[in-house]
Protein backbone atom coordinates (compact mmCIF):
# COMPACT_ATOMS: atom_id res chain seq x y z
CA UNK A 1 0.00 0.00 0.00
CA UNK A 2 3.08 2.06 0.67
CA UNK A 3 4.43 1.69 -2.44
CA UNK A 4 1.46 2.95 -4.33
CA UNK A 5 0.45 5.21 -2.24
CA UNK A 6 4.08 6.95 -3.39
CA UNK A 7 3.59 6.59 -7.12
CA UNK A 8 0.19 7.59 -6.47
CA UNK A 9 1.54 10.91 -5.51
CA UNK A 10 3.91 11.39 -8.49
CA UNK A 11 1.37 10.90 -11.35
CA UNK A 12 -2.51 12.03 -11.68
CA UNK A 13 -3.54 8.40 -13.65
CA UNK A 14 -1.64 5.25 -12.78
CA UNK A 15 -1.71 2.04 -14.72
CA UNK A 16 -1.87 -0.56 -12.47
CA UNK A 17 -2.42 -4.46 -12.83
CA UNK A 18 -5.45 -5.64 -10.14
CA UNK A 19 -4.52 -9.08 -8.74
CA UNK A 20 -7.13 -9.99 -6.33
CA UNK A 21 -8.76 -13.37 -4.13
CA UNK A 22 -12.22 -13.14 -4.39
CA UNK A 23 -14.36 -14.85 -2.11
CA UNK A 24 -17.73 -16.27 -3.22
CA UNK A 25 -20.30 -15.16 -0.97
CA UNK A 26 -24.05 -14.47 -1.16
CA UNK A 27 -23.01 -10.82 -1.53
CA UNK A 28 -20.30 -10.98 -3.93
CA UNK A 29 -20.29 -10.69 -7.88
CA UNK A 30 -18.95 -14.10 -8.94
CA UNK A 31 -16.83 -13.00 -11.72
CA UNK A 32 -13.33 -14.55 -12.63
CA UNK A 33 -10.71 -12.14 -11.61
CA UNK A 34 -8.96 -10.48 -14.84
CA UNK A 35 -5.79 -8.50 -15.42
CA UNK A 36 -7.30 -4.99 -16.31
CA UNK A 37 -5.66 -1.43 -16.64
CA UNK A 38 -7.08 0.87 -13.93
CA UNK A 39 -7.59 4.52 -13.37
CA UNK A 40 -6.32 5.04 -9.40
CA UNK A 41 -7.37 8.18 -8.17
CA UNK A 42 -4.82 10.09 -5.61
CA UNK A 43 -5.49 10.36 -2.09
CA UNK A 44 -4.29 14.17 -1.95
CA UNK A 45 -7.39 16.77 -1.86
CA UNK A 46 -7.19 18.61 -5.69
CA UNK A 47 -9.63 19.53 -7.83
CA UNK A 48 -6.96 18.06 -10.75
CA UNK A 49 -8.33 14.48 -9.04
CA UNK A 50 -11.75 16.00 -11.05
CA UNK A 51 -9.81 14.95 -14.96
CA UNK A 52 -9.36 11.16 -13.31
CA UNK A 53 -13.30 10.62 -12.82
CA UNK A 54 -13.65 12.02 -16.35
CA UNK A 55 -15.23 9.53 -18.44
CA UNK A 56 -18.56 7.72 -17.61
CA UNK A 57 -20.85 10.72 -17.57
CA UNK A 58 -19.71 11.61 -21.02
CA UNK A 59 -19.99 7.93 -22.33
CA UNK A 60 -23.39 7.77 -20.85
CA UNK A 61 -24.36 11.37 -22.33
CA UNK A 62 -23.85 9.78 -25.53
CA UNK A 63 -27.08 8.52 -25.16
CA UNK A 64 -29.10 11.78 -25.37
CA UNK A 65 -27.65 12.74 -28.35
CA UNK A 66 -28.32 9.43 -30.21
CA UNK A 67 -30.54 9.44 -33.45
CA UNK A 68 -33.62 8.02 -31.55
CA UNK A 69 -33.02 11.70 -29.71
CA UNK A 70 -32.60 13.67 -32.96
CA UNK A 71 -35.67 12.11 -34.71
CA UNK A 72 -38.07 12.92 -31.68
CA UNK A 73 -36.42 16.61 -31.17
CA UNK A 74 -37.06 17.32 -35.27
CA UNK A 75 -40.57 16.15 -35.41
CA UNK A 76 -40.97 17.97 -32.06
CA UNK A 77 -40.31 21.28 -33.46
CA UNK A 78 -41.78 20.95 -36.80
CA UNK A 79 -44.79 19.95 -35.31
CA UNK A 80 -44.98 22.51 -32.37
CA UNK A 81 -42.20 24.29 -32.66
CA UNK A 82 -40.68 25.45 -29.09
CA UNK A 83 -43.72 23.97 -27.60
CA UNK A 84 -41.90 20.79 -25.84
CA UNK A 85 -38.54 22.88 -25.22
CA UNK A 86 -40.00 22.54 -21.41
CA UNK A 87 -39.82 18.81 -21.96
CA UNK A 88 -36.12 19.04 -22.63
CA UNK A 89 -35.31 20.77 -19.47
CA UNK A 90 -37.41 19.00 -17.53
CA UNK A 91 -36.20 15.76 -18.95
CA UNK A 92 -32.27 17.12 -18.27
CA UNK A 93 -32.45 18.33 -14.77
CA UNK A 94 -34.16 15.02 -13.69
CA UNK A 95 -31.73 13.18 -15.57
CA UNK A 96 -28.78 14.83 -13.81
CA UNK A 97 -30.88 13.97 -10.67
CA UNK A 98 -30.92 9.94 -11.55
CA UNK A 99 -27.32 10.01 -13.18
CA UNK A 100 -26.02 11.39 -10.02
CA UNK A 101 -27.56 8.60 -7.64
CA UNK A 102 -26.64 5.56 -9.96
CA UNK A 103 -23.46 6.50 -9.71
CA UNK A 104 -23.59 6.87 -5.95
CA UNK A 105 -24.89 3.49 -5.78
CA UNK A 106 -21.74 2.14 -7.77
CA UNK A 107 -19.55 3.80 -5.64
CA UNK A 108 -20.63 3.61 -1.80
CA UNK A 109 -21.44 0.19 -2.43
CA UNK A 110 -19.18 -1.01 -4.97
CA UNK A 111 -21.93 -3.20 -7.07
CA UNK A 112 -23.96 -1.46 -9.78
CA UNK A 113 -27.65 -1.55 -9.67
CA UNK A 114 -28.26 -4.57 -11.87
CA UNK A 115 -26.32 -6.70 -9.20
CA UNK A 116 -28.08 -5.19 -6.05
CA UNK A 117 -31.38 -6.40 -7.86
CA UNK A 118 -30.27 -10.06 -8.29
CA UNK A 119 -28.96 -9.80 -4.65
CA UNK A 120 -32.63 -8.32 -3.65
CA UNK A 121 -34.87 -9.44 -5.52
CA UNK A 122 -37.01 -13.25 -5.56
CA UNK A 123 -35.99 -15.24 -8.80
CA UNK A 124 -39.07 -14.47 -10.89
CA UNK A 125 -39.06 -10.76 -9.84
CA UNK A 126 -35.32 -10.64 -10.78
CA UNK A 127 -35.88 -12.52 -13.90
CA UNK A 128 -38.66 -10.25 -15.65
CA UNK A 129 -36.56 -7.17 -14.29
CA UNK A 130 -33.79 -8.92 -16.42
CA UNK A 131 -36.14 -9.36 -19.39
CA UNK A 132 -37.35 -5.65 -19.50
CA UNK A 133 -34.10 -4.51 -19.38
CA UNK A 134 -33.11 -6.17 -22.38
CA UNK A 135 -35.89 -5.19 -24.00
CA UNK A 136 -34.56 -1.84 -23.44
CA UNK A 137 -31.19 -2.35 -24.54
CA UNK A 138 -32.77 -3.47 -27.75
CA UNK A 139 -35.44 -0.76 -28.05
CA UNK A 140 -32.21 1.77 -27.56
CA UNK A 141 -30.45 0.12 -30.56
CA UNK A 142 -33.75 0.69 -33.00
CA UNK A 143 -32.46 4.24 -33.46
CA UNK A 144 -29.32 3.01 -33.55
CA UNK A 145 -30.13 0.62 -36.84
CA UNK A 146 -32.62 3.14 -38.62
CA UNK A 147 -29.98 5.96 -38.04
CA UNK A 148 -27.71 4.21 -39.70
CA UNK A 149 -29.34 2.82 -42.19
CA UNK A 150 -30.37 6.78 -43.17
CA UNK A 151 -26.91 7.63 -42.87
CA UNK A 152 -25.99 5.15 -45.89
CA UNK A 153 -29.26 6.22 -47.86
CA UNK A 154 -28.05 9.47 -47.63
CA UNK A 155 -24.30 8.84 -48.82
CA UNK A 156 -24.98 6.28 -50.69
CA UNK A 157 -28.28 6.03 -52.02
CA UNK A 158 -28.50 2.43 -50.59
CA UNK A 159 -32.09 1.55 -49.95
CA UNK A 160 -33.11 2.32 -46.68
CA UNK A 161 -34.10 -1.52 -46.13
CA UNK A 162 -30.91 -2.62 -47.25
CA UNK A 163 -29.00 -0.23 -44.71
CA UNK A 164 -30.96 -2.12 -42.17
CA UNK A 165 -29.04 -5.23 -42.56
CA UNK A 166 -25.98 -3.89 -43.20
CA UNK A 167 -26.13 -2.44 -40.14
CA UNK A 168 -25.24 -5.93 -38.94
CA UNK A 169 -21.87 -5.60 -40.22
CA UNK A 170 -21.04 -2.42 -37.78
CA UNK A 171 -20.44 -4.28 -35.29
CA UNK A 172 -17.69 -5.62 -36.91
CA UNK A 173 -16.04 -2.53 -37.93
CA UNK A 174 -16.57 -1.07 -34.77
CA UNK A 175 -14.52 -3.82 -33.06
CA UNK A 176 -12.11 -3.58 -35.85
CA UNK A 177 -11.72 0.26 -35.24
CA UNK A 178 -11.36 -0.43 -31.16
CA UNK A 179 -8.08 -2.60 -31.72
CA UNK A 180 -6.56 1.07 -32.10
CA UNK A 181 -7.94 2.00 -28.56
CA UNK A 182 -11.80 2.93 -27.17
CA UNK A 183 -10.95 6.29 -26.04
CA UNK A 184 -9.22 7.23 -29.54
CA UNK A 185 -12.62 5.82 -31.25
CA UNK A 186 -14.57 7.58 -28.66
CA UNK A 187 -12.76 10.69 -29.44
CA UNK A 188 -13.11 10.58 -32.87
CA UNK A 189 -16.99 10.01 -32.65
CA UNK A 190 -17.34 12.71 -30.36
CA UNK A 191 -16.13 14.92 -33.00
CA UNK A 192 -18.04 14.32 -35.49
CA UNK A 193 -20.85 14.37 -33.43
CA UNK A 194 -19.79 17.68 -31.95
CA UNK A 195 -19.30 18.54 -35.55
CA UNK A 196 -23.35 18.57 -36.56
CA UNK A 197 -24.33 20.22 -33.20
CA UNK A 198 -21.74 23.21 -34.29
CA UNK A 199 -23.64 23.00 -37.43
CA UNK A 200 -27.15 23.70 -35.45
CA UNK A 201 -25.95 26.32 -33.40
CA UNK A 202 -24.53 28.29 -36.57
CA UNK A 203 -28.05 27.12 -37.94
CA UNK A 204 -29.74 29.04 -35.22
CA UNK A 205 -27.58 32.38 -36.41
CA UNK A 206 -29.67 31.76 -39.77
CA UNK A 207 -32.90 30.65 -38.67
CA UNK A 208 -33.03 33.32 -36.12
CA UNK A 209 -36.19 31.59 -33.72
CA UNK A 210 -37.98 34.10 -31.40
CA UNK A 211 -35.91 34.23 -28.36
CA UNK A 212 -39.38 35.00 -26.23
CA UNK A 213 -41.01 32.13 -27.78
CA UNK A 214 -38.09 30.19 -27.21
CA UNK A 215 -38.07 31.29 -23.52
CA UNK A 216 -41.53 30.53 -22.67
CA UNK A 217 -41.19 27.05 -24.44
CA UNK A 218 -38.70 26.37 -21.95
CA UNK A 219 -40.52 27.65 -18.78
CA UNK A 220 -44.21 27.33 -20.05
CA UNK A 221 -45.23 23.73 -19.77
CA UNK A 222 -47.99 22.79 -22.23
CA UNK A 223 -48.99 19.99 -23.91
CA UNK A 224 -51.86 20.76 -26.68
CA UNK A 225 -53.59 17.42 -27.52
CA UNK A 226 -52.49 13.55 -27.93
CA UNK A 227 -49.94 14.23 -30.45
CA UNK A 228 -48.47 16.43 -28.21
CA UNK A 229 -48.71 14.02 -24.75
CA UNK A 230 -46.87 10.99 -27.33
CA UNK A 231 -44.27 13.21 -28.07
CA UNK A 232 -43.40 14.25 -25.24
CA UNK A 233 -43.28 10.79 -23.80
CA UNK A 234 -41.15 10.00 -26.79
CA UNK A 235 -38.63 12.91 -25.82
CA UNK A 236 -38.61 11.43 -22.04
CA UNK A 237 -38.26 8.24 -22.98
CA UNK A 238 -34.84 9.32 -25.53
CA UNK A 239 -33.96 11.59 -22.13
CA UNK A 240 -33.93 9.34 -19.78
CA UNK A 241 -33.18 5.84 -21.02
CA UNK A 242 -33.65 3.26 -18.50
CA UNK A 243 -30.47 1.48 -19.54
CA UNK A 244 -28.14 4.05 -18.61
CA UNK A 245 -28.64 3.66 -14.90
CA UNK A 246 -27.41 0.43 -15.31
CA UNK A 247 -24.44 1.52 -17.17
CA UNK A 248 -23.27 4.66 -15.66
CA UNK A 249 -24.20 2.51 -11.47
CA UNK A 250 -21.16 -0.24 -13.21
CA UNK A 251 -19.02 2.69 -15.13
CA UNK A 252 -18.24 4.05 -11.67
CA UNK A 253 -16.38 1.39 -10.46
CA UNK A 254 -13.67 1.38 -13.31
CA UNK A 255 -12.06 3.94 -10.99
CA UNK A 256 -9.75 2.97 -7.95
CA UNK A 257 -10.81 5.56 -5.32
CA UNK A 258 -9.74 6.06 -1.94
CA UNK A 259 -12.00 3.95 0.88
CA UNK A 260 -12.26 6.89 2.98
CA UNK A 261 -15.07 8.97 3.99
CA UNK A 262 -13.54 12.19 2.30
CA UNK A 263 -12.91 9.81 -0.78
CA UNK A 264 -16.01 8.51 -1.70
CA UNK A 265 -17.91 12.01 -1.01
CA UNK A 266 -15.58 13.33 -3.60
CA UNK A 267 -15.81 10.63 -5.98
CA UNK A 268 -19.64 11.78 -5.21
CA UNK A 269 -19.13 15.23 -5.98
CA UNK A 270 -17.07 15.21 -8.99
CA UNK A 271 -19.12 12.45 -10.72
CA UNK A 272 -21.93 14.73 -10.04
CA UNK A 273 -19.98 17.70 -11.44
CA UNK A 274 -18.48 15.69 -14.92
CA UNK A 275 -22.25 14.37 -15.15
CA UNK A 276 -24.01 18.19 -15.26
CA UNK A 277 -21.27 19.05 -17.52
CA UNK A 278 -22.09 16.22 -20.02
CA UNK A 279 -25.58 16.47 -19.49
CA UNK A 280 -25.81 20.27 -20.14
CA UNK A 281 -23.54 19.96 -23.25
CA UNK A 282 -26.30 17.44 -24.41
CA UNK A 283 -28.96 19.72 -23.00
CA UNK A 284 -28.02 22.95 -25.62
CA UNK A 285 -27.97 20.25 -28.45
CA UNK A 286 -31.30 19.16 -28.08
CA UNK A 287 -32.58 22.41 -28.03
CA UNK A 288 -30.64 23.21 -30.80
CA UNK A 289 -31.84 20.69 -32.97
CA UNK A 290 -35.97 21.28 -31.78
CA UNK A 291 -34.81 25.55 -32.08
CA UNK A 292 -34.11 25.13 -35.71
CA UNK A 293 -36.51 22.73 -36.34
CA UNK A 294 -39.19 24.59 -35.24
CA UNK A 295 -37.74 28.15 -36.78
CA UNK A 296 -37.06 26.29 -39.89
CA UNK A 297 -40.32 24.86 -40.52
CA UNK A 298 -42.35 27.98 -38.95
CA UNK A 299 -40.56 29.90 -41.60
CA UNK A 300 -43.21 31.90 -44.59
CA UNK A 301 -40.41 31.67 -47.08
CA UNK A 302 -40.28 27.43 -47.68
CA UNK A 303 -39.90 26.05 -50.69
CA UNK A 304 -43.05 23.56 -51.69
CA UNK A 305 -40.59 20.77 -51.15
CA UNK A 306 -39.63 22.16 -47.81
CA UNK A 307 -42.58 22.18 -46.96
CA UNK A 308 -43.46 18.67 -47.61
CA UNK A 309 -40.22 17.51 -45.94
CA UNK A 310 -41.49 19.58 -42.64
CA UNK A 311 -45.10 17.86 -42.57
CA UNK A 312 -43.47 14.65 -42.32
CA UNK A 313 -40.03 15.39 -41.21
CA UNK A 314 -37.47 12.58 -40.11
CA UNK A 315 -33.67 11.38 -40.00
CA UNK A 316 -33.43 10.81 -43.51
CA UNK A 317 -34.94 14.26 -44.97
CA UNK A 318 -33.89 16.34 -42.30
CA UNK A 319 -30.32 17.71 -43.73
CA UNK A 320 -32.32 20.62 -45.35
CA UNK A 321 -31.93 21.84 -42.27
CA UNK A 322 -28.64 22.94 -42.46
CA UNK A 323 -28.61 24.06 -46.20
CA UNK A 324 -27.52 27.78 -44.93
CA UNK A 325 -24.66 26.41 -43.26
CA UNK A 326 -22.87 23.70 -45.15
CA UNK A 327 -25.11 24.35 -48.75
CA UNK A 328 -24.78 20.95 -50.68
CA UNK A 329 -22.93 19.31 -48.56
CA UNK A 330 -25.47 19.41 -46.14
CA UNK A 331 -26.62 15.79 -46.39
CA UNK A 332 -23.04 14.01 -46.62
CA UNK A 333 -22.07 15.72 -43.59
CA UNK A 334 -25.33 15.49 -41.34
CA UNK A 335 -25.12 11.79 -42.82
CA UNK A 336 -21.60 11.47 -41.85
CA UNK A 337 -22.60 12.78 -38.29
CA UNK A 338 -25.72 10.22 -38.19
CA UNK A 339 -23.89 7.77 -38.71
CA UNK A 340 -21.51 8.85 -36.07
CA UNK A 341 -23.85 9.67 -33.61
CA UNK A 342 -25.44 5.78 -34.03
CA UNK A 343 -21.86 3.60 -33.85
CA UNK A 344 -21.20 5.92 -30.14
CA UNK A 345 -24.61 4.70 -29.10
CA UNK A 346 -23.82 1.28 -30.24
CA UNK A 347 -20.97 1.21 -27.97
CA UNK A 348 -23.20 2.69 -24.90
CA UNK A 349 -25.97 -0.54 -25.66
CA UNK A 350 -23.19 -2.64 -25.54
CA UNK A 351 -21.93 -1.74 -22.22
CA UNK A 352 -25.07 -1.69 -20.81
CA UNK A 353 -26.03 -5.49 -22.21
CA UNK A 354 -23.05 -6.28 -20.62
CA UNK A 355 -23.42 -5.11 -17.29
CA UNK A 356 -27.36 -5.93 -17.72
CA UNK A 357 -26.55 -9.54 -17.98
CA UNK A 358 -23.62 -9.96 -15.65
CA UNK A 359 -25.76 -8.18 -13.04
CA UNK A 360 -28.97 -9.73 -13.29
CA UNK A 361 -27.90 -13.60 -14.17
CA UNK A 362 -24.23 -13.81 -13.51
CA UNK A 363 -23.38 -14.18 -16.86
CA UNK A 364 -20.97 -13.04 -19.07
CA UNK A 365 -20.41 -13.56 -22.92
CA UNK A 366 -17.86 -12.15 -25.51
CA UNK A 367 -18.49 -8.34 -26.46
CA UNK A 368 -18.89 -9.35 -30.05
CA UNK A 369 -21.34 -12.02 -29.82
CA UNK A 370 -23.22 -9.87 -27.05
CA UNK A 371 -23.46 -6.82 -29.78
CA UNK A 372 -24.54 -9.26 -32.54
CA UNK A 373 -27.68 -10.87 -30.51
CA UNK A 374 -28.94 -7.24 -29.62
CA UNK A 375 -28.38 -6.01 -32.99
CA UNK A 376 -30.61 -9.24 -34.73
CA UNK A 377 -33.39 -8.45 -32.23
CA UNK A 378 -33.51 -4.88 -33.29
CA UNK A 379 -33.05 -5.60 -37.19
CA UNK A 380 -36.20 -7.77 -37.49
CA UNK A 381 -38.25 -5.17 -36.56
CA UNK A 382 -36.59 -2.35 -38.42
CA UNK A 383 -36.35 -4.37 -41.08
CA UNK A 384 -40.21 -5.14 -41.34
CA UNK A 385 -41.49 -1.68 -41.24
CA UNK A 386 -38.53 -0.58 -43.91
CA UNK A 387 -40.05 -2.88 -46.28
CA UNK A 388 -43.31 -2.00 -45.41
CA UNK A 389 -43.76 1.48 -44.91
CA UNK A 390 -40.10 3.06 -46.11
CA UNK A 391 -38.24 5.70 -44.24
CA UNK A 392 -41.32 7.61 -42.95
CA UNK A 393 -42.55 4.55 -41.37
CA UNK A 394 -38.83 3.74 -40.02
CA UNK A 395 -38.86 7.02 -38.37
CA UNK A 396 -42.23 6.73 -36.53
CA UNK A 397 -40.87 3.12 -35.31
CA UNK A 398 -37.70 5.48 -33.96
CA UNK A 399 -40.76 6.89 -31.81
CA UNK A 400 -42.12 4.05 -30.46
CA UNK A 401 -39.02 2.74 -29.64
CA UNK A 402 -39.16 5.89 -27.31
CA UNK A 403 -41.96 5.71 -26.02
CA UNK A 404 -41.08 2.10 -25.19
CA UNK A 405 -37.68 3.27 -23.33
CA UNK A 406 -40.09 5.73 -21.09
CA UNK A 407 -42.98 3.06 -20.14
CA UNK A 408 -40.19 0.60 -19.05
CA UNK A 409 -37.89 3.32 -16.82
CA UNK A 410 -39.68 3.03 -13.55
CA UNK A 411 -38.40 -0.59 -13.86
CA UNK A 412 -35.24 0.87 -13.42
CA UNK A 413 -35.98 3.90 -11.35
CA UNK A 414 -37.80 2.31 -8.51
CA UNK A 415 -35.11 -0.11 -7.24
CA UNK A 416 -32.21 2.45 -7.78
CA UNK A 417 -34.38 5.02 -5.67
CA UNK A 418 -35.56 2.52 -3.33
CA UNK A 419 -31.75 1.09 -3.11
CA UNK A 420 -29.71 5.02 -2.82
CA UNK A 421 -32.43 5.80 -0.23
CA UNK A 422 -31.83 2.96 1.91
CA UNK A 423 -29.49 3.42 5.07
CA UNK A 424 -29.43 -0.50 5.24
CA UNK A 425 -27.51 -0.36 2.08
CA UNK A 426 -26.14 3.11 1.51
CA UNK A 427 -25.77 4.01 5.31
CA UNK A 428 -24.93 7.61 5.89
CA UNK A 429 -25.14 8.29 2.67
CA UNK A 430 -28.30 7.39 2.23
CA UNK A 431 -30.91 9.80 0.09
CA UNK A 432 -32.17 13.29 1.96
CA UNK A 433 -35.97 13.86 2.11
CA UNK A 434 -35.01 16.67 -0.15
CA UNK A 435 -33.85 14.35 -2.83
CA UNK A 436 -35.66 11.81 -1.72
CA UNK A 437 -38.84 13.85 -2.37
CA UNK A 438 -37.61 15.34 -5.54
CA UNK A 439 -37.05 11.64 -7.52
CA UNK A 440 -40.05 10.02 -6.37
CA UNK A 441 -41.95 13.16 -7.84
CA UNK A 442 -40.00 12.62 -10.77
CA UNK A 443 -41.00 9.21 -10.91
CA UNK A 444 -44.71 9.32 -10.33
CA UNK A 445 -44.78 11.94 -12.89
CA UNK A 446 -43.37 9.44 -15.20
CA UNK A 447 -45.96 7.32 -14.38
CA UNK A 448 -48.62 9.50 -14.28
CA UNK A 449 -47.78 10.69 -17.93
CA UNK A 450 -47.49 7.25 -19.53
CA UNK A 451 -50.79 5.89 -17.78
CA UNK A 452 -52.57 8.92 -19.44
CA UNK A 453 -51.42 8.55 -22.65
CA UNK A 454 -51.86 4.50 -22.25
CA UNK A 455 -55.50 4.89 -21.43
CA UNK A 456 -56.63 7.54 -23.55
CA UNK A 457 -54.38 6.24 -26.81
CA UNK A 458 -56.11 3.09 -26.25
CA UNK A 459 -59.83 4.35 -25.19
CA UNK A 460 -59.71 6.24 -28.62
CA UNK A 461 -58.29 3.19 -30.56
CA UNK A 462 -61.62 1.01 -28.95
CA UNK A 463 -63.82 3.86 -29.68
CA UNK A 464 -62.54 4.64 -33.13
CA UNK A 465 -62.01 1.49 -35.07
CA UNK A 466 -65.24 -0.01 -36.54
CA UNK A 467 -65.19 -3.47 -34.48
CA UNK A 468 -68.45 -4.76 -33.60
CA UNK A 469 -69.02 -4.59 -29.67
CA UNK A 470 -68.13 -7.62 -28.98
CA UNK A 471 -64.98 -7.23 -30.18
CA UNK A 472 -64.43 -4.42 -28.17
CA UNK A 473 -65.48 -5.42 -25.03
CA UNK A 474 -63.05 -8.34 -25.34
CA UNK A 475 -60.32 -6.26 -26.67
CA UNK A 476 -61.17 -3.63 -23.44
CA UNK A 477 -60.46 -6.38 -20.54
CA UNK A 478 -57.66 -7.31 -22.21
CA UNK A 479 -55.83 -4.49 -22.69
CA UNK A 480 -56.91 -3.14 -19.57
CA UNK A 481 -55.78 -5.87 -17.68
CA UNK A 482 -52.51 -5.88 -18.84
CA UNK A 483 -52.69 -1.91 -17.59
CA UNK A 484 -53.33 -3.18 -14.20
CA UNK A 485 -50.38 -5.41 -14.41
CA UNK A 486 -48.66 -3.19 -15.79
CA UNK A 487 -49.35 -0.71 -12.22
CA UNK A 488 -49.29 -3.59 -10.12
CA UNK A 489 -45.95 -4.73 -10.98
CA UNK A 490 -44.56 -1.10 -10.08
CA UNK A 491 -46.32 -0.90 -7.15
CA UNK A 492 -44.67 -4.32 -6.30
CA UNK A 493 -41.51 -2.62 -6.61
CA UNK A 494 -42.53 0.46 -4.47
CA UNK A 495 -43.79 -0.82 -1.66
CA UNK A 496 -41.83 -4.15 -0.89
CA UNK A 497 -39.57 -3.88 1.74
CA UNK A 498 -35.41 -4.05 1.19
CA UNK A 499 -34.39 -7.38 2.56
CA UNK A 500 -30.77 -7.00 1.82
CA UNK A 501 -27.99 -5.23 3.74
CA UNK A 502 -24.78 -4.00 2.19
CA UNK A 503 -22.77 -1.17 3.99
CA UNK A 504 -20.69 0.87 2.58
CA UNK A 505 -16.57 -0.63 2.38
CA UNK A 506 -14.29 1.53 4.13
CA UNK A 507 -10.51 1.04 3.41
CA UNK A 508 -9.82 -1.01 6.61
CA UNK A 509 -12.40 -3.28 5.83
CA UNK A 510 -11.46 -4.05 2.28
CA UNK A 511 -8.00 -4.66 4.01
CA UNK A 512 -9.73 -6.90 6.26
CA UNK A 513 -11.44 -8.77 3.94
CA UNK A 514 -8.14 -9.25 1.70
CA UNK A 515 -6.21 -10.56 4.39
CA UNK A 516 -8.97 -12.91 5.76
CA UNK A 517 -9.84 -13.93 2.54
CA UNK A 518 -5.52 -15.06 1.94
CA UNK A 519 -6.29 -17.15 5.18
CA UNK A 520 -9.05 -19.12 3.69
CA UNK A 521 -11.64 -17.93 5.50
CA UNK A 522 -14.90 -16.42 3.72
CA UNK A 523 -16.48 -12.76 4.02
CA UNK A 524 -19.78 -13.73 3.03
CA UNK A 525 -20.91 -10.17 3.20
CA UNK A 526 -17.75 -8.60 1.36
CA UNK A 527 -18.26 -6.93 -1.73
CA UNK A 528 -15.44 -5.59 -3.69
CA UNK A 529 -13.07 -3.07 -2.97
CA UNK A 530 -12.87 -0.74 -6.13
CA UNK A 531 -11.97 -0.87 -8.40
CA UNK A 532 -13.99 -3.63 -10.10
CA UNK A 533 -11.32 -5.38 -12.66
CA UNK A 534 -14.48 -7.42 -14.52
CA UNK A 535 -16.10 -3.63 -14.91
CA UNK A 536 -12.87 -2.24 -16.74
CA UNK A 537 -12.35 -5.46 -18.29
CA UNK A 538 -15.92 -4.69 -19.95
CA UNK A 539 -15.68 -1.30 -21.25
CA UNK A 540 -12.31 -1.89 -22.86
CA UNK A 541 -12.15 -5.05 -24.63
CA UNK A 542 -9.01 -5.96 -25.33
CA UNK A 543 -6.52 -9.19 -25.51
CA UNK A 544 -6.25 -9.76 -21.56
CA UNK A 545 -5.76 -13.43 -19.48
CA UNK A 546 -7.82 -14.40 -17.07
CA UNK A 547 -6.74 -16.07 -13.78
CA UNK A 548 -7.17 -19.01 -12.51
CA UNK A 549 -8.86 -19.07 -9.21
CA UNK A 550 -7.26 -20.89 -6.60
Amino acid sequence: MSGLGQTASQSQFIASHGNRTISNGPNVPLIDNIDAEQIIVPERKSWKNLFAYIGPGFLVSIAYIDPGNFETDLQAGAQYKYELLWIILVASCAALIIQSLAAKLGVVTGKHLAEHCRAEYPKVPNFILWILAELAVVACDIPEVIGTAFALNMLFRIPVWCGVLITGLSTLMLLLLQQYGVRKLEFLIAFLVFTMASCFFVELGYAKPNSSEVLKGLFVPQLKGNGATGLAISLLGAMVMPHNLFLHSALVLSRKIPRSIHGIKEAYRFYTIESALALFVAFLINVSVISVSGAVCSSDNLSPEDQRNCEDLDLNKASFLLRNVLGKWSSKLFAFALLASGQSSTITGTYAGQYVMQGFLDLRITPWIRNMLTRSLAIVPSLIVALIGGSSAAGKLIIIASMILSFELPFALVPLLKFTSSKTKMGSYSNSIIISSITWIISSSIVAINSYYLITGFINLLLHNGLKTVSIVFAGIVGFSGMLVYAAAILYLVIRKNSKSTQPLWLDEAELGQSCNNSGIEISNSIYALPREDITSMQLPQTRSTLDLD
